[in-house]
């Protein structure tokens, strides 16, 4: 958790702004994995902090978003690809993954429980 808290901060993915009234403040979890080996023995935990999305409110704070994901007919043709000019093909696991987009609407989440500041408990994040 620590590990990605600190990812998050580095990266400026919110800013601590007062909670004000009449903002729809979306709560926060962290969801937690169990990373793997090939032989099925653990390598590590992993841990992510994510914003309760379904907190929203449509016509306040709801859109429709997008999730990018790989089509399994792309993955194929990659492999065949991949396979037919006899390239090494090798397995990377990045610790911390974002998308940088500029949002078009605010966005405010309650502060991660174990990691709120101090100096700013009533405060929120500014995604």
């Amino acid at each position: 958790m620590d590990e990605e808290f600190t990812a998050l901060m580095r990266n400026g993915t919110w800013s601590l702004v007062p909670a004000t009234p009449g903002l729809n403040v979306i709560d926060s979890m962290w969801i937690f994995k169990s990373k793997r080996r090939s032989d099925g023995s653990l390598e590590r935990k992993k841990a992510q902090l994510v914003a309760k999305g379904y907190h929203q409110q449509y016509g306040v704070d709801f859109d429709d978003m997008f999730n990018p994901v790989i089509k399994p007919t792309t993955i194929r043709i990659m492999l065949s690809y991949i396979v037919s000019n006899q390239w090494l093909v090798r397995e990377i696991d990045i610790q911390n993954a974002f998308l940088n987009d500029n949002l078009t609407e605010e966005i405010y989440m309650q502060q991660s429980l174990g990691y709120v500041h101090p100096n700013f408990p009533n405060h929120i994040y500014r995604l």
